[in-house]
């Protein structure tokens, strides 16, 4: 079987991979950005790329329809708005998951012939802050730097980025890096300590928002202590003394940080000259999104820190293709090739590329205001595509009603099931990965291939194709006979040869003559190219701008909830949700929770709570650990209401948002807890998707086929017809075990001599071996065996899983660990755990740590 090489759909990191139609994947050894590496998620795309649930026919009003049906109803529906109540009327919601084609000519339909801004992506989500940083101190949203500075750097400092589960292949790489310089240093910024502690030799817990007070002093140290680089400022940087004026009026303590440990890390900054500080979400998810990444790069444009090989900021994307999205203009405050939407110039020159009756002449609607514009009835035509608002946006319920208030709404998706599929009028299927072509854009600005190696299901098309099929129905197909991607890419390239008279920094050149079949890994305007090395940046003057930013008030009372990512687990699970290897882990949502304050509502681990304020209530299992300190919360964004019962996390996080960038505040909701009053607890394993109808349940797939764990306040009257119930088995036999002294009750579902499911319930949590009860779901296991919901004697019960990569254990770790393997490397040579993209190496470290403790006390 022959391998094709394309690119994996996750996270920005943008790694090669070589998949096969048999279900084979490799990470590809010659991709520059992971020579081979991949890690969980991106080793288990053989587990997501099945038929089952997808959408594989257009719909309307909930029934099949025909392509060409479906065609004419969303444009009539969007030219019928656009004509009785104008261009802003209508808008698109996309996504970083589309390619940089697709997002390409969603733009070129609505900025430049619908003729409205009112197009964003759940980009904004992610990194708008850094792009609004990057205009405010470059001129344009430039990335500076390239991974290979991460092999180079002497401190790297990481600020609200969990690399370890969030980006594990950059992670991979620094380790090596360290290891092989052991005087490399790196600090990691984070309120929590996550797993990327274990690599750190400094864990600063900033207090939440802190960031500004943390840099602001940074600067006002180096100041004071004569670390600033004056003649680079001088002669390359703007703004300097306003920027010192307002950091040295900073208190850095307000950054929650202890003194010594400020002053620690304020002298080995200034004393490393090559210093790359990376930052992702915890920068960017906040009301003040844009300062922070503005004290942070003040830091390195004071010092000369940038442009230099190892030195430079560095802000590291979520997605595949938010950067791709960044390029084409698909955020609603910019036009394409990384043009700006209130120039006249940059409009006159896409008007004229694309010979568009019209053009956007001011920025549309950013995500938060564009939902509140459909809640009000402003918008009366969207069009959703490849993502998930009425989960991913803040005050979840409220975008989902929001959504529902709009006349008409077309959703382009794979799965034919999602929480705002479920909203829309009309569904358009698109090809996923594996099935569509196109490039994506990494961090490091580096443009790659995706290929298809699957055919694409018979009534899936790939969006561009759909956006044009659209375009040309309301009247605009002179511009959209498009046959391939490889003829937009060419149009892309282009459009930015007639741009490239503004001196903008986007340069495509380098693509102009490029074969797009055979498209190598190439970044763009050249390979290992570090922007500002010669000092010359984008304003008009060619100088940088220092910012001056002030730090916010902090927040002195109530509790704090951060939201974030699993380790194995992507977005809202549409794809990673489908793995049983990934689901294995973390099956559940759950909230991380200091015991100081678990004990204030009489909480224990395991226990469920309610979490809730004035927008919504969720219930998540608690996970009572210091890894959060008191006062804050800490819990993962990607349940929906498809996978769980009441724990959609932005359910509860106000609609707060940044106000240069628009982006949201995901990482500092305002709640209150309580123990919530569960009357019983269950766990079920069966061959069927269960009916998750209690008011707390959260599914999960399985080898077998799925798992739930769920609890309520209302005892059933008959367990046996509940577990037939939850487990959608209405004829199946039944052997029940029933405890009324302890209030526990087992029961056995079976079709002939084949297990359907096996349900435990009990007043408290239930403990049980979960792999034993999933293991005899579909086999022919005796009752009695299936009732005692532990591994049979030939069988060793393997534990939760640890390494998802190979399905390692943690009963299986500590019997490695007992025989003798007392280091990671060495729990690695006996069970495999933690040797390929090494994001369970941390976990490693704690159970080998935690043994020697045990052996230290005996």
């Amino acid at each position: 079987m022959s391998l094709t090489r394309t690119t994996c759909p996750y996270c920005g990191v943008g790694c090669g991979v070589l998949a096969g139609a048999d279900g084979t994947i490799k990470g590809d050894p010659d991709h520059p950005a992971n020579f081979g590496r991949l890690c969980s998620k991106g080793s288990a795309l053989n587990e997501t790329i099945d038929l089952e649930g997808r959408l594989l026919h257009p719909q309307i009003a909930g029934k099949q329809a025909t392509w060409d049906s479906a065609l004419d109803l969303v444009a009539s529906k969007f030219s019928e708005a656009i004509r009785e109540h104008g261009p802003d009327s209508v808008a698109f919601y996309v996504s970083g998951q589309l390619l940089t084609e697709d997002y390409y000519v969603a733009n070129k339909l609505m900025k430049g012939f619908i003729g409205s801004a009112n197009i964003d992506t759940n980009s904004r989500l992610c990194m708008a802050s850094s792009v609004a940083g990057h205009k405010r101190a470059f001129g344009t949203d430039t990335v500076p730097g390239t991974y290979a500075d991460l092999d180079e750097a002497d401190l790297i400092v990481l600020v609200g980025s969990n690399l370890a589960w969030c980006h594990p292949v950059l992670y991979q790489r620094i380790a090596a890096a360290k290891e092989a310089r052991p005087s490399m240093r790196v600090v990691n910024i984070d309120p929590r300590r996550t797993a990327t502690c274990d690599l750190a030799d400094m864990h600063l817990r900033v207090a939440p928002d802190g960031d500004v007070a943390l840099f602001n002093g940074l600067l006002a140290y180096l100041a004071d202590h004569d670390h600033l680089d004056m003649d680079y400022v001088t002669a390359h940087v703007g703004g300097c003394r306003a920027a010192l004026d307002a950091a040295r009026a900073t208190d850095p303590l307000e950054s929650g940080i202890d003194p010594k440990e400020l002053a620690r890390f304020y002298q080995i900054w200034a004393q490393t000259t090559k210093v790359v500080t990376v930052y992702s979400q915890g920068v960017n998810q906040s009301a003040c999104g844009t300062d922070k990444v503005g004290a942070i790069l003040n830091c390195h444009l004071a010092t000369g820190r940038i442009g230099k090989v190892g030195a430079g900021p560095f802000s590291v994307t979520g997605q595949p293709n938010a950067m791709g999205g960044r390029e084409v203009g698909g955020l609603a405050n910019m036009l394409a090739n990384h043009l700006d939407i209130e120039n006249a110039d940059h409009r006159e020159k896409v008007q004229t590329f694309w010979n568009s009756p019209t053009i956007c002449t001011s920025a549309g609607l950013k995500a938060v205001d564009l939902f509140d514009a459909c809640a009000t009835g402003k918008i009366k035509a969207l069009w959703v595509m490849s993502t998930n608002p009425a989960v991913s946006m803040p005050d979840a319920d409220g975008v989902a009603r929001a959504i529902a208030n709009v006349p008409f709404v077309a959703i382009s998706d794979i799965m034919a099931r999602t929480d705002t599929g479920d909203l829309a009028d009309v569904l358009l299927p698109a090809t996923g990965w594996g099935e569509k072509d196109g490039t994506v854009t990494n961090s490091e600005r580096r443009i790659s291939r995706q290929r298809a190696f699957l055919p694409a299901p018979a009534g899936a098309r790939p969006d561009w194709r759909i956006v044009s099929d659209v375009a040309t129905r309301m009247g605009f197909g002179g511009a959209f006979v498009y046959t391939s991607p490889s003829e937009i890419f060419a149009e892309y390239i282009a459009l930015d040869a007639s741009a490239r008279t503004f001196g903008r920094d986007l340069d495509l050149s380098i693509f102009a003559d490029a074969d797009y079949a055979n498209l190598l890994p190439t970044q763009w305007p050249r390979n290992d190219m570090r922007f500002f090395a010669d000092g010359q940046f984008y304003h008009a003057d060619g100088k940088a701008r220092m910012l001056p930013v002030k730090a916010p008030i902090p927040r002195r009372a109530g509790l704090t909830l951060n939201t974030g990512r699993n380790r194995d687990q992507w977005h809202t699970m549409t794809r990673t949700g489908k793995s049983p290897k990934l689901g294995a882990h973390l099956a559940e949502p759950y909230l991380e929770i200091h015991p100081d304050d678990a004990a204030d509502i009489t909480a224990s681990h395991g226990d469920l709570i309610e979490v809730e304020n004035v927008l919504g209530t969720t219930i998540l299992r608690a996970i009572v650990t210091d890894r959060v300190t008191k006062g804050q919360l800490f819990a993962p964004m990607h349940w929906t209401r498809q996978t769980s019962r009441n724990a959609t996390i932005n359910s509860v996080i106000a609609p707060l948002t940044d106000p240069y960038s628009g982006q949201p505040a995901l990482k500092s909701g305002s709640v209150s807890i309580s123990l919530y009053a569960a009357k019983w607890y269950g766990f079920l394993a069966c061959t069927n998707q269960p009916a998750a109808d209690t008011s707390y349940a959260a599914i999960a797939r399985t080898q077998t086929g799925w798992q739930m764990e769920l609890a309520s306040t209302q005892t059933p009257d008959d367990w046996m017809l509940e577990a037939k119930r939850f487990a959608r088995v209405p004829n199946a036999e039944a052997s029940i075990y029933e405890d009324r002294a302890n209030g526990s009750v087992r029961v056995v579902l079976h079709e002939g001599e084949l297990v359907q499911a096996v349900f435990f319930a009990g007043r408290e949590p239930v403990i049980l071996s979960r792999a034993a009860a999933v293991s005899s779901v579909g086999t022919t296991t005796a009752s009695l065996h299936a009732l005692a919901g532990r591994m049979g004697k030939d069988q060793p019960d393997p534990g939760a899983v640890v390494c998802a990569c190979f399905n390692v254990g943690q009963n299986t770790l500590l019997i490695a660990i007992g025989d003798g393997a007392q280091t990671v490397q060495s729990l690695g040579e006996v069970t495999c755990a933690g040797t390929n993209c090494g994001s369970c190496k941390p976990e490693l470290a704690r159970l080998v740590a935690q043994n020697s403790l045990a052996l230290a006390a005996e």
